[in-house]
Formats: C-alpha cells, sequence, structure tokens
C-alpha cells in the first residue's frame, strides 16, 4: 500500500454547495449587520467534512467531479493501481488530497480504507464517475446537523431519480430493497445506492467487512442493528460521465442478498468497546447555506 499526503486545503471549514439556490429568495435580501455577526458565529459550529472516493481508472471523471469539490475540507482518494494516470490528475487539481494506492480488491476494500483514513467531523461516501452530484452535500449535512447520525441517498425518494439505472437493475433493486424493509422492519426507499454521509464517531460502530458491492448494503444494515439515527435524502443519479461500471448485476446482487440475510440473524451491534468521540453541536436547518457565506 502506498500513502500520500500534502497538506490541508486552504479553504474555509464546510462543503460549498450551492448557496444561492438553497436560499431562495432569502439570498436576495441584505442582512443587517447583527444577523451578519450572528452567522459568523455560527459557522464555527458547522462540521467539518470529508469526501471519501474509490477511484480505477477514473481520470477523466474525476477532470469533471475534483473541482466540485473545492471547498470540502479533505478528499481522500483510494485507488486500485490505476493505468490511466488517476492519481496523477488527483495530484494536479486537489494537490492537497489523501491518495491511498492499493491492489484492486473491491469497492468495500477502497471504501473501508477511505474512511480509516478521513479525520474530519463528517463522512460523505460518493462514486468517482461522475454520477453523484456535490451539489446535494447540503442536503446530507442538513439532516446529520439535525441529530441523524447516517445519511442515506435515496434515487426514489421524492425529488430524486436517476439517468442511469437499466430496467433489470431497477427492478432488482427495488426487490432487495423490499426484503430488507422485511428483514429489518424498515421504510427505506433505495438499498444499492452509495450516495451517503454520516458522522465520523460512527463507523467503529458500524464494524464493516465486506470488500465488493455489498458494502452499501452493510453499512444501511449495520446501522439499524448499531442503533443509529438514520435518514434519507432525495438524490439524482446522472449517466457515469466516462468509461463503463465495473458493477456487474447478477453477481452483486446475489452478494447484496446473502449479506443482508446473513448480517439478520447477527444480532445486534455491541459497540461497547468503540472509544466515544465528542459530536459537533447540531445548528439549525434554516442556517445551513446561509451559514457558509463568507
Amino acid at each position: 500500500m502506498a500513502y500520500i499526503k500534502e497538506g490541508r486545503h486552504p479553504h474555509p471549514t464546510g462543503a460549498l454547495m450551492n448557496t444561492q439556490q438553497s436560499l431562495g429568495s432569502a439570498a436576495l435580501t441584505r442582512p443587517s449587520r447583527r444577523n451578519r455577526l450572528e452567522l459568523s458565529r455560527r459557522r464555527t459550529q458547522w462540521p467539518t467534512v470529508t469526501a471519501v472516493i474509490p477511484t480505477l481508472n477514473e481520470a477523466d471523471n474525476l477532470r469533471w467531479l475534483l473541482p466540485r469539490l473545492a471547498s470540502v475540507d479533505e478528499v481522500v482518494i483510494v485507488d486500485g493501481e490505476s493505468t490511466d494516470g488517476t492519481v496523477e490528475v488527483v495530484r494536479l487539481l486537489r494537490p492537497d488530497a489523501v491518495i491511498i494506492v492499493e491492489p484492486p480488491t473491491g469497492k468495500g476494500s477502497a471504501m473501508r480504507t477511505g474512511m480509516a483514513a478521513a479525520t474530519s467531523e463528517v463522512i460523505v461516501m460518493l462514486d468517482a464517475d461522475g454520477s453523484m452530484d456535490p451539489a446535494e452535500f447540503d442536503s446530507f449535512l442538513s439532516l446529520l446537523c439535525r441529530g441523524f447520525e447516517f445519511v442515506k441517498g435515496s434515487r426514489y425518494s421524492c425529488g430524486g431519480g436517476s439517468d442511469d439505472l437499466t430496467w433489470l437493475r431497477d427492478k432488482g433493486n427495488l426487490w432487495l430493497t423490499r426484503t430488507a424493509n422485511v428483514l429489518y422492519g424498515q421504510k427505506w426507499t433505495d438499498l444499492c445506492y452509495g450516495y451517503v454521509a454520516m458522522r465520523r464517531n460512527v463507523v467503529e460502530k458500524l464494524q464493516l467487512k465486506s470488500t465488493g458491492f455489498e458494502i452499501e448494503t452493510e453499512i444501511c444494515v449495520n446501522a439499524v442493528r448499531a442503533g443509529l439515527k438514520v435518514a434519507e435524502v432525495a438524490s439524482h443519479e446522472s449517466h457515469r460521465r466516462f468509461g463503463e461500471s465495473n458493477l456487474n448485476t447478477f453477481r452483486d446482487g446475489w452478494r447484496v442478498l446473502k449479506t443482508m440475510i446473513r448480517l439478520r440473524f447477527a444480532g445486534r451491534i455491541d459497540d461497547s468497546q468503540t472509544q466515544p468521540q465528542q459530536p459537533f453541536e447540531p445548528v439549525p436547518v434554516g442556517h445551513l447555506a446561509a451559514a457558509r457565506i463568507k
């Protein structure tokens, strides 16, 4: 394994995502001097954010994605020994990124490595293919700042959608989601989607072990088994911008099914051995985007 890290990013705390759109008409109103001072004080309460991105020959996609993460505090790239110059593109576009190069043993292994390397208060997991828009970060962060510990994106919630799902993957995902809801007593709308955010202090509680795409399912069901406060938020999935996906519909669907059944009978997760960390202070959602204004 090769581990490369250079400095910290100079941009302000948090993930700056479509401030004006989030504020709506309020963004057009000039705040009073008193309000500006209050917002300045609130900004110190916002959590820092690490974006964890597994990569395998994603150089072209990262040219689109990384500039859109300019205000994220930390970017962790876990690369599976790419041969298309992925690491070189990351060094060029995000010189301060943490780059970890390891053998390509699967998406789950890369995600676990990335989460272990993250140092911010919040971890956001997203794919490198450009299908997940960083402009949605604020939707995830708003729920974390309201007290939830794990937030998962959903392409089937009101406001969500997908340009990428085939008919077969769509039906398979819906069936797997319904099966998981029966097994775990949940009301999820989308199980097999890897756009998620969590407080870093819950990573150990999840006790993740998966090596492949089933990691997305393991994260969800283990969040329930660990008694975490879980929420869904609408998300729109775009087409992969360049290249081809490494997902195999039948192989990975079978691994997802086996994972959810196996963990259903594994009992609750005992987190008594994990070290608790001080959670960040929740901030009212009304100040979500406003708190990011300089």
